[in-house]
């Protein structure tokens, strides 16, 4: 997620934030990006700055892509076939996902966001993911798109394998937070994956009394472990929390950039104790 001006789509059941970006050559733009800011705020609890230009990277630990067939209780989000379980917004009005189906993946290519129909808190989620080979562009424009929780926190996706960007803002990032613990990224035309278990937030009226917290493994390798989010995503500020219900769509964004995605399964914990 990299955005110069953020926009909202607004329904009754998500919130999601997108980009509009000037047209642009898409096999060269965003090489003039910087690999990181100096003038952003400080992200709350850490010595660091948004997008900070100082923060060190990850070492490389390469893992390997994890295919896992869906669990019996699992909801299938795509079986390869179709979006039928997805949805997009054009200009505030619900309309058919346009994402190119083809192959058994999903690919986008600026044909907007797509989110489920479904809601969901507490889950367990799997998903893959490939960067095509050649990549368009570089550094933030490098195969950009995210996992967007509840349609507020963020797991990034990106080209790391060969491309530099700011350290929170790297495949498998809690965008505009925390890095991951290791670069587990592989390369272009290679497939990878996400196995997400995430904690939705939990409100008393207006108070938060439990952050949203998530556990991330790219590629086989934890880079992320029940780290609380603190805040919701942006791009070169911080944003608060804000009260929401206790459930949300899963979002997958669009940045006007190819990737693809296949094997996408979640298995909604409610009932579950995730103490």
């Amino acid at each position: 997620m990299k955005k110069s001006i953020l926009c909202v789509l607004a329904s009754s059941l998500v919130l999601t934030v997108c980009a509009q970006q000037p047209p642009v050559d898409r096999k060269t733009r965003g090489c003039g990006d910087p690999p990181g800011y100096s003038d952003t705020p400080v992200i709350p609890g850490q010595p660091w700055k948004v997008h900070d230009i100082a923060r060190p990277h990850p070492a490389k630990v390469p893992g390997t892509v994890v295919t896992t067939p869906p669990p019996a209780d699992a909801v299938v989000l795509f079986n390869g076939k179709d979006l039928s379980q997805w949805k997009s917004y054009a200009r505030g009005r619900e309309v058919t996902p346009q994402w190119k189906v083809e192959n058994g993946y999903a690919e986008v290519a600026g044909r907007g966001d797509v989110v489920t129909k479904q809601q969901f808190g507490d889950i367990q989620l799997h998903l893959e993911w490939q960067v095509p080979s050649p990549v368009e562009g570089c550094g933030q424009w490098a195969a950009n798109s995210g996992v967007i929780l509840m349609g507020r926190y963020e797991i990034q996706v990106l080209e790391s394998f060969n491309s530099v960007t700011y350290a929170d803002g790297q495949a498998s990032a809690i965008y505009g937070q925390f890095p991951p613990r290791a670069n587990a990224s592989l390369a272009p035309g290679q497939w990878q994956s996400y196995d997400i278990l995430f904690e939705a937030p939990k409100w008393e009226g207006s108070k938060m009394v439990k952050a949203p917290t998530v556990t991330v493994i790219h590629n086989g390798v934890m880079v992320h472990h029940r780290q609380e989010f603190v805040g919701q995503m942006a791009h070169r500020i911080h944003k608060p929390f804000e009260v929401h219900g206790p459930e949300a769509p899963l979002t997958l964004q669009n940045h006007d950039a190819t990737v693809r995605f296949r094997n996408i399964w979640i298995r909604p914990l409610k009932g579950y104790d995730t103490k």
